[in-house]
């Protein structure tokens, strides 16, 4: 039985071991936490996932919560003109739902699978050396921990890393108490506002229940980013109140008498959009292969931080599975990476393009999408498909030749 090992309990490393496991690997999985730590802890993240990777989970037994969370089931997306209300306001369905769920609800869940069926779970924040003393015993060893010393291991790939330093300061609250409005209550909201950023919500599950999930995405030096201070989760959320107030009002008049679900519903923070090279080495030479975060790692702008994270998982257990009983070697580690990367370059293009201000092409795709349902349809199925936002969202001239097409129908 080959042996595997496994740093990092995030989406992606958790689903690699829990589906490694499921192929008779021996997994060892690596976590600095607790279950009952997260559950305790602040929320980690904001995270939507949608029919493509859902169905993934699903043909591994690991899509526990279809019949609990709220289902995402639009997308409504709104453009603040000159006089601060909106331009441009249209819906467009998903083709199928999507979920969101509170990573401290999924991650101890499936962290409780994975030790019931029988995987080695260590919770410890591995230092480099430490992990070097582990990788000996291991015919694999896997680093999907974004953050920390262990991320030293992958340098950064300055031609696949357009930035340098954050895009936005990003501020994030899971709430209860949002009315809905026009019958959108199940609908993702996307809010662009010129100059200063984005007001991003969805419905969620967290701890207790359902919930909404709010991110404000500020230009750094804008008004957006209000929240280098790391306020406590109250004063967090009452700051990102004044905020809508002042810059997002339709927004405001859906949270203004929201409530945090608990207290640890805020973070804030902000991501450097970064690439790094797949393969680390560590001091005894010995390789190992970088996972999600780890070596791509997107700002949330787009929301395709667990959709991309859940496609790398399926792809290194596929990539691993058929290499059988031969060495992990540096050649097979890149071209592992090279299959993942045929995916992750479309969700890091379209990322990375949406947090520059929209070019024309893409404010007449918002525009027509008022008057043409189609085009405001394909938008929204590209968060599920990133590679359609490469093949036409992001070239004027598709969208153009697109859009044309629409309207002669």
């Amino acid at each position: 039985m080959r042996k595997v090992l496994i740093v990092g309990a995030g989406q992606s490393g958790l689903q690699l071991a829990l589906t490694l496991q499921a192929e008779q690997y021996d997994v060892t999985l690596v976590s600095a936490q607790t279950p009952e730590q997260i559950r305790g802890g602040r929320v980690l993240s904001t995270q939507s996932m949608y029919y493509q990777t859902l169905e993934i989970e699903r043909r591994h037994g690991l899509g526990l919560w279809d019949d609990t969370a709220p289902h995402l089931t639009g997308l409504r997306v709104s453009v603040a003109g000159p006089d601060g209300e909106r331009a441009i306001d249209w819906t467009a369905p998903l083709k199928d739902y999507a979920l969101s769920i509170d990573q401290r609800v999924k991650m101890p869940a499936w962290m409780e699978l994975f030790t019931e069926r029988g995987g080695t779970l260590v919770h410890r924040a591995l230092t480099v050396a430490e992990l070097d003393d582990m990788a000996g015993d291991h015919d694999l060893v896997v680093v999907a921990a974004g953050k920390g010393e262990l991320a030293s291991l992958f340098e950064r790939d300055p031609q696949r890393s357009p930035y340098a330093e954050p895009q936005r300061a990003l501020s994030a609250a899971y709430v209860r108490g949002v009315p809905g409005d026009r019958d959108d209550s199940s609908a993702a909201r996307f809010n662009a506002l010129a100059g200063l950023g984005e007001v991003i919500s969805y419905p969620g599950l967290t701890l207790d229940g359902a919930c909404e999930i709010l991110l404000l995405e500020g230009v750094p030096g804008g008004p957006l980013d209000a929240f280098g201070d790391r306020p406590e989760p109250q004063q967090q959320w009452e700051r990102m109140l004044g905020l809508l107030r002042r810059h997002c009002p339709w927004e405001h008049e859906r949270f203004a008498d929201a409530e945090l679900t608990d207290d640890g519903a805020t973070l804030a923070g902000a991501v450097t959009p970064q690439v790094s090279k797949p393969i680390g080495q560590l001091p005894s030479g010995r390789l190992v292969l970088g996972l999600g975060d780890s070596v791509v790692l997107n700002d949330p702008v787009t929301g395709q931080g667990a959709n991309a994270a859940c496609h790398a998982a399926q792809i290194y257990l596929d990539s691993i599975v058929e290499h059988g009983e031969d060495a992990f070697d540096w050649d097979w580690m890149q071209r592992t990476f090279d299959r993942y990367w045929d995916v992750a370059q479309h969700i890091t293009s379209w990322a990375n393009a949406a947090l520059q201000p929209p070019p024309p092409h893409v404010l007449d795709i918002f525009g027509a999408a008022m008057q043409l349902p189609a085009v405001g349809e394909r938008f929204a199925d590209g968060f599920a498909n990133p590679d359609d936002m490469t093949a036409w969202f992001l070239d004027p001239e598709a969208s153009e030749a697109f859009i044309a097409r629409c309207a002669a129908a």
